[in-house]
């Protein structure tokens, strides 16, 4: 806003005594004394708030049908509800509702702070559709409590952005795929401790990647269950004092859909003292980082050259990579995607030290819980569709050198130690080794064909480096 408007005041009160606030803000008293103690500049997450309107909404309408409001009321509020949700424009020239959603993400802990915003603007809104009086506490949030409705939100928001995630995944995963089933006959030499080791086919390892993406998906739908189950209806501590018998799974049930079906919590009071449902969807968010990060750490070696790296696949350009090498390109997605998933481990470490902070009734850490694992579930979902459509569908390699590398790695020898033996194997690979020869040729030299212990069209069979990867075909 801009100087002048924020110069221009009204008086509004409430239990603590009068408040001045800026007259072209929708919010009342209890925000603008939060505003107050704006702590890093980052507001509450769009989805949170989103979330908060949509369940204001349906409480209006249940509490209509429960006589605990009236019904024209209940539909004044409901209407400033889905304006707010749809992120529908404000006054002419303004942006949406939004912008009257100005508080800091570090807030009080039970995110009461914007509960009582929610309250606030949306009875502002309703006060003007209706024309008369709406108050935010004993209207808009009737029945409710910011300790049930705020952790309710952010549930919400989570299994919507969890829900995104697995579309992302699902992309990903495919992506995969189709260049394993692209690379399933290029052999390769495989590697351990970053050393040679016998043949596997490139496909092979994309078929490993993307199976790590569909554990991840696996692993969200099975805690989906558990973060779509609802605090709403414990009110303050979990007893329910004040939300009428029903109340809950009424407003919970025009939340739910088919795709996520919210339920009641099944005990209040463990729903009311902690969050271990956020604490387990930021831990499998975690193990998602950490295996998409084994994928492009994999890829950005596969990659590295092109002429003194491994340079076993072309990784697609997309921006000059060096201010002072000219023609040097960066695998810029995959070091990207490595960053936020750095970021999501690190979240994931704020959000189980703030899962431990449930006191009693309540835990007081809820808002940097919604921030960190909303950061790191979109960070998961966008790094995923970036990887899938600007790295992997563009991928492409030179089976020929492939190939030759994996025919010329001395490991191959691996496939002849049930002829001539551990020992002898051994033998034969530092001779190809400090020689240049062939394994091949070694062997022949050595004499171990024509001592018979192998014959030339075992040691060929044996040798064949696209067959070592399907030993058992």
């Amino acid at each position: 806003m801009t100087d002048q408007k924020e110069q221009e005041f009204r008086v509004e009160h409430d239990s603590m005594g009068e408040v001045r606030v800026p007259a072209w803000a929708l919010w009342g008293a209890q925000t603008e004394r939060a505003r107050a103690h704006g702590l890093s500049g980052e507001r509450m997450p769009r989805e949170v708030i989103v979330a908060l309107a949509e369940i204001k909404s349906a409480a209006a309408a249940v509490n209509g049908e429960l006589g605990i409001i009236d019904a024209e009321m209940a539909r004044a509020i409901q209407d400033a509800a889905r304006q707010i949700a749809a992120g529908e424009p404000g006054e002419p020239g303004e942006g949406d509702y939004f912008e009257h959603f100005p508080l800091d993400v570090f807030q009080t802990g039970s995110g009461t702070s914007t509960n009582m915003n929610a309250n606030e603007v949306i009875a502002a809104l309703a006060t003007r559709g209706l024309g008369r009086p709406v108050h935010p506490n004993d209207h808009v949030n009737a029945s409710q409590s910011s300790n049930d409705v705020f952790p309710s939100a952010v549930h919400i928001a989570t299994a919507r952005a969890l829900s995104a995630l697995i579309r992302a995944l699902d992309h990903l995963a495919s992506t995969l795929e189709d260049k394993a089933a692209e690379f399933t006959e290029v052999v390769k030499s495989g590697r351990t401790h970053l050393m040679d080791a016998v043949p596997v086919t490139l496909g092979q390892e994309f078929s490993g990647y993307a199976a790590a993406v569909r554990h991840g998906t696996s692993r969200i739908r099975g805690v989906l269950p558990e973060v779509c189950e609802l605090p709403l209806g414990g009110t303050a501590v979990g007893t329910g004092l004040n939300a009428p018998p029903g109340f809950a799974a009424a407003v919970i049930g025009q939340l739910s859909s088919e795709d996520l079906p919210f339920t009641e919590a099944l005990n209040h009071f463990e729903a009311a003292g902690a969050r271990d449902a956020l604490v387990a969807g930021s831990g499998v968010a975690r193990i998602i980082a950490v295996s998409l990060y084994k994928i492009c750490n994999d890829l950005r070696l596969m990659g590295s050259g092109p002429r003194t790296g491994l340079a076993e696949i072309a990784i697609p350009e997309l921006q000059p990579g060096s201010s002072i090498m000219p023609g040097k390109v960066n695998p810029v997605i995959c070091e990207m995607v490595c960053q936020a998933c750095a970021q999501v481990i690190g979240n994931d470490a704020t959000v189980g030290f703030a899962g431990a902070a449930g006191n009693f009734e309540l835990n007081v850490m809820v808002p940097v819980i919604a921030r960190n694992l909303l950061d790191s579930a979109h960070l998961l979902t966008t790094g995923a569709m970036l990887l899938a459509d600007r790295t992997v569908a563009g991928i492409t390699t030179n089976p020929d050198r492939l190939r030759r590398l994996a025919e010329s790695s001395p490991v191959i020898v691996t496939a002849l130690n049930r002829f001539i033996g551990y020992e002898a194997a051994a033998a034969v690979a530092h001779e190809a080794l400090a020689t240049g020869q062939t394994i091949r040729d070694v062997v022949i030299s050595r004499g171990h064909v024509e001592r018979g212990e192998i014959t030339q069209e075992q040691l060929d069979k044996a040798l064949d480096v696209l067959a070592m990867t399907r030993p058992h075909d």
